[in-house]
């Protein structure tokens, strides 16, 4: 079973809490799949897993890649002004895969499942959700 989850972002760089939403899918379509793979469409944007409880975490991790990865000096930059975006992206990278049992993603207690945006804002960002 594949699906399609549509987002909006409002900032250049920020991670999307998409947590809820994909466990719905799971819950709605995955009673008997065992593995849930996520796909990030597009070039500048990623799948992440990573805790959710502490707030700072997502900010720890956008100025770490930040840190990494400066904006504007690189030679895509020349193009379109976002070669650190495809570099963060790169990094992270696009997918995720995710054991599930009897409809429920097997996450721990802390982790959740982050979009990545790092050229936005933008109006539709496309994850697809596939169910094996």
């Amino acid at each position: 079973m594949r699906h399609l989850l549509h987002i909006s972002t409002h900032q250049r760089e920020e991670l999307v809490d998409i947590t809820d939403e994909v466990k719905a899918i799971v819950r709605t379509y995955g009673r008997e799949a065992e593995i849930c793979v996520l796909y990030a469409r597009g070039a500048t944007a990623a799948i992440m897993i990573q805790e959710n409880w502490d707030p700072e975490i997502k900010k720890d991790v956008l100025e770490c890649l930040q840190r990494i990865v400066p904006r504007g000096i690189w030679r895509h930059d020349r193009e379109d002004g976002n070669g650190d975006a495809h570099i963060k992206a790169g990094l992270i990278g696009p997918s995720e895969v995710i054991p599930v049992k009897e409809g429920e993603l097997l996450l721990s207690t802390w982790q959740n499942i982050f979009f990545c945006e790092f050229d936005g804002p933008r109006t539709k960002r496309e994850i697809v959700v596939t169910l094996i």
